[in-house]
């Protein structure tokens, strides 16, 4: 049934995917990517509004606002003004429908977005496109990243019956709210490769009207087979598959499609996915003395080279942009997301931990300098994005990019000095320009620009190591980094007059969560208490304005109001199972960094209320939403794939598996298991869809360590201690605490901590598994021996 479009979509003749345009790849889901992946376009938006994008609101006609000016959303915010009648997601919108015998017309996107900004300039500014949406259905705006539930349900029903997801998304559901066509973007009018998205309005129009009752036949029997194929349970199964076979098969099926030359591991697009990164390091760590393990590790470290050297980077702003579209990490898709901003910097700093190269630690610290520059709130939480696009001058269109290109002629004015000492004649922007990649023709290729609005830019990309450009150029090395790292800041400083990309500031507890990990982990690694403090003032953020106390939840959102004011939507809305995992292992990771055992409490009592709101008692695992907020949707999913984003699944396992360490709470391992045991037929069919669940499989196989230090937190020996075990790669462990209070929290959980004692009075550590401890060591060097058993 799934394999083919059904009834009405063939009717329609709607296409399988964009040309063009990337639908899916190995590892990745929909939820990785929109629909811009190769193009470049202008992308005027809406003048006027609070979510206009553009500069030139003046000389455009004041424009009647429809009722998401009400909204928080700035996604939402930015079709205030469209002709369209949009609903937001909620019962007003269904009961209209119903009443009026109405198809509902659902529009999915998110605000950085460019295909979203594309559809909307085209289509959804279009008066005669919007009567056609006012008359006969019912529309309704949702921003993915507030609703990532009805996200999930309605891209499911979108990838089962075309060959690929993306966004924005649009769909037709009938009344009751099962969907009987979908596709991604359209444009405005027919060409000769695609329907347009008039046509596909008529057309449904006048089959609703003709052929209702098949329409409604087809639409059950698709939900039907949906909630059967989408079903996660342990079934007849008593335990998890063998960890050992699923980490094999997931390094030989990444090794497959791994990128010799660049690193990566598909050709063109190419996303950072620290999911298989993580992944990687860890298989190395299990089989360091093997051919393979020395591959995995290779693999990992060339990718995060590569992917730093290239424009995927930002050389000049720093932080990442979300993905390359080409295969040489060359020219990106501009937008930048929180998710990866906290992912990447943890790989970055396991990067270093494992190589000892500054190099990876470097790119660590500036992808946190850029968070804490152009993403954080006064307040101490993180928005959640910046856009692709933004107008190259005032009063402009936007374009994608137009704030991270350069031409020769900007840079050569720019840094016009003499470099003394060269072998030839050099000035400060002609170094620049040969160790980057800059040329007076633009280092963009026609393809990845179709339009044409890139010509004679450059994205600024390492072409040669620093020892080559320095004995090009006869000069030391230290003196090449100076002068780069000096004309890269005069870079920054022009910038800043240009026209800024939007900034989406809404803020989300769970990419919140991510950040409070990057910026805990990086610190602790790196010995930089500054970054710690980030985490902390992130996780006070989150428990000051996104947690209800009264009921224990989270909520998923809230707002950067005016003079920073933190706002929230009316009812709140309230958080899903990624917001819980999440910020549970960034509290975790707090804990661990900062040894302030508030944190480890909190998330305990958060772990409890995930539990209780999205665990299936029936089948094993986590339901990805509470069932009340999802009454009425046609499917309850469990995210199965590790992508841009890890599943909130693969992550609740090892936040399980860790806090049995912290606790000894038997319950939590039993979940730990019942859950890898559902996941088990996903991981035997593609273990590199889930490498971050398989390495909890191997996580739970193997033995955790718990690591406790025994010491005044203050005293300079328990420091030596703590940063001795912060420095090395262990990522299945629990770092511990034990400050000899036996009534404190962890003493409490842990009753055999009281047992363990200082050595004459300095701190002490001892590494514990399977209810036994080393002899006590009191001196770095002895604690690292221990550990690299």
């Amino acid at each position: 049934m799934l394999g083919a479009r059904v009834w009405l979509c063939r009717s329609l003749l709607l296409p399988r995917a964009v040309p063009g345009l990337a639908t899916s790849r190995r590892g990745s889901s929909s939820r990785d990517k929109d629909r811009s992946v190769t193009a470049n376009g202008s992308v005027p938006m809406p003048a006027g509004g609070k979510g206009s994008r553009t500069n030139c609101s003046q000389s455009m006609p004041q424009k009647v606002s429809n009722r998401l000016i009400n909204e928080k959303s700035p996604y939402l915010l930015q079709h205030a003004y469209n002709p369209v009648d949009w609903y937001p997601w909620g019962q007003e919108a269904f009961d209209k429908a119903r009443k009026e015998n109405k198809p509902i017309f659902l529009s999915v996107g998110y605000s950085t977005c460019h295909w979203c900004h594309m559809m909307e300039e085209e289509s959804f500014q279009n008066e005669e496109i919007g009567r056609l949406l006012n008359e006969d259905f019912v529309s309704v705006k949702v921003d993915r990243e507030e609703r990532p539930d009805v996200d999930k349900v309605y891209m499911t029903f979108v990838q089962a019956t075309s060959s690929g997801g993306g966004w924005p998304m649009n769909v037709w559901l009938t009344p009751n709210l099962q969907p009987f066509v979908g596709g991604t973007y359209f444009p405005p009018e027919d060409g000769l490769t695609r329907i347009g998205f008039r046509t596909v309005l008529l057309r449904i129009r006048e089959q609703w009207k003709q052929n209702k009752n098949t329409l409604l036949e087809n639409s059950q029997r698709v939900t039907t087979a949906l909630l059967a194929r989408s079903e996660i349970s342990t079934g007849d199964r008593q335990l998890p598959p063998s960890a050992a076979t699923m980490n094999s098969r997931c390094f030989q099926q990444l090794d497959e499609g791994y990128d010799e030359e660049y690193g990566g591991f598909a050709e063109a697009p190419k996303f950072p996915t620290p999911v298989i990164l993580n992944f990687l390091f860890s298989y190395w760590l299990s089989h360091r003395l093997t051919q393979d393990g020395s591959r995995a590790q290779q693999m990992a470290l060339h990718t995060l080279k590569m992917m730093a050297n290239g424009g995927i980077r930002d050389h000049v702003g720093q932080g990442f942009h979300r993905y390359s579209t080409d295969r040489q990490w060359h020219v990106p898709h501009f937008e930048k997301m929180l998710y990866d901003q906290g992912q990447l910097a943890v790989a970055y700093s396991q990067a270093f931990q494992i190589s000892g190269d500054e190099f990876y630690s470097d790119v660590a610290k500036g992808i946190l300098q850029y968070v804490s520059r152009n993403l954080s709130h006064r307040s101490g939480g993180f928005y959640s994005a910046e856009d692709a696009d933004s107008p190259p001058e005032r009063g402009m269109r936007p374009k994608e990019g137009a704030f991270y290109v350069w031409t020769v002629k900007e840079v050569q004015q720019l840094l016009p000095e003499s470099v003394h000492g060269a072998t030839e004649p050099l000035t400060s922007g002609q170094l620049l320009m040969k160790h980057y990649g800059l040329t007076e023709a633009g280092n963009i290729s026609p393809n990845q620009d179709p339009k044409g609005e890139l010509q004679g830019q450059n994205v600024l990309t390492v072409r040669y190591s620093l020892e080559l450009t320095a004995a090009r150029f006869g000069l030391d090395v230290e003196a090449i980094r100076t002068l780069l790292n000096t004309g890269l800041e005069k870079l920054f400083q022009a910038r800043k007059h240009r026209p800024k990309p939007h900034l989406d500031s809404k803020m989300l507890a769970a990419w919140n969560g991510l950040m409070v990990s990057g910026y805990a982990i990086t610190g602790a690694v790196l010995g930089m208490e500054r970054l710690v403090n980030y985490a902390t003032n992130g996780a006070k953020f989150l428990k000051r304005h996104m947690f209800d106390v009264a009921s224990g939840r989270l909520m998923r959102t809230c707002y950067a109001g005016s003079g920073g004011t933190v706002e929230h939507s009316n009812p709140p809305c309230w958080g899903f199972l990624e917001d819980y995992a999440f910020v549970v292992r960034g509290l975790l990771d707090l804990y661990e960094a900062s040894l302030e055992s508030a944190w480890l409490e909190w998330a305990l009592r958060l772990q409890d209320t995930q539990d209780k709101l999205f665990w299936d008692s029936r089948g094993g695992g986590y339901f990805c939403s509470e069932a009340e907020l999802g009454a009425g949707l046609p499917l309850r999913l469990k995210d199965d794939q590790d992508g841009a984003e890890p599943s909130a699944n693969s992550v609740s396992a090892h936040n399980l598996l860790r806090l049995h360490g912290f606790t000894g709470h038997k319950d939590w391992m039993e979940k730990c298991v019942c859950l890898l045991t559902a996941f088990s037929e996903r991981m035997r069919r593609v273990p590199v869809a889930l490498p971050e669940m398989v390495r909890a499989l191997l996580a739970h196989q193997q033995t955790l360590k718990q690591i406790v230090i025994c010491g005044d937190p203050q005293a300079k020996d328990t420091k030596a201690l703590v940063q001795c075990v912060h420095s090395i790669y262990i990522p299945n462990k629990v770092l511990i605490l034990a400050d000899g209070d036996p009534s404190s929290f962890l003493s409490r959980q842990l009753p055999f901590l009281n047992t363990l004692r200082r050595l004459e009075d300095r701190a002490t550590a001892y590494v514990c598994e399977n209810q036994a401890c080393s002899m006590p060591v009191t001196e770095p060097s002895e604690l690292r021996k221990l550990l690299h058993q």
